[in-house]
């Protein structure tokens, strides 16, 4: 069995999704992944801490492109700063990664150690916003309902993104959401 070969991750990786939606999450072992790729269950674990990661391999790249979002962000208030974070990763969520973000919540949504998971990626995504906000000066409450409300904007517009038939691009749908938040707290 190969171990070294180039590419060996993004085989795994595109192995590990077929096989989980083939066979199910619960019932794909590492070991099957790297049966599949031909090479050995230790090497997948160079490649991935547990199986798990193979459908949150990304968080650091989303994490450090929401970082440069919300430092780089133009707005004055906390709200806006947060949300034009968010809006940057537009670069990341484009047209091509639609239908792999629609099937990874698939099995997301169907496996509750996943949801658990994301509800904790999202969680430290709020915190990153959070700690960003107070190093640009916001103040308390304003820097917590800013972060929370910015990743609500995030998850909201992500399931737009994801849903079957949508074709608007995520900065849209990103804007579109702060818009219906704005318009629910002007309501209230």
């Amino acid at each position: 069995m190969g171990r070294w070969e180039t590419g060996t991750r993004a085989k795994l990786h595109d192995a590990a999704m077929r096989l989980f939606t083939e066979n199910g999450y619960d019932q794909t072992t590492a070991a099957d992944i790297a049966a599949a790729v031909g090479v050995t269950e230790r090497t997948f674990f160079r490649h991935f801490v547990d199986k798990r990661e193979v459908l949150f391999d990304a968080q650091e790249e989303v994490t450090q492109l929401l970082i440069r979002g919300v430092r780089e962000a133009a707005g004055t208030g906390p709200l806006e700063i947060a949300v034009g974070g968010v809006v940057t990763l537009s670069s990341f969520f484009h047209d091509e990664r639609r239908e792999f973000d629609r099937v990874r919540q698939r099995l997301i949504d169907a496996t509750p150690a996943l949801e658990e998971r994301e509800r904790l990626k999202l969680a430290g995504l709020a915190a990153t916003v959070h700690a960003e906000l107070l190093a640009r000066g916001a103040t308390e409450p304003a820097a917590t309902l800013a972060a929370e409300s910015a990743i609500t904007v995030f998850r909201t517009a992500i399931i737009q993104w994801i849903s079957e038939g949508e074709t608007r691009s995520f900065a849209e749908l990103t804007t579109q959401t702060l818009a219906s938040l704005r318009a629910l707290s002007a309501s209230d």
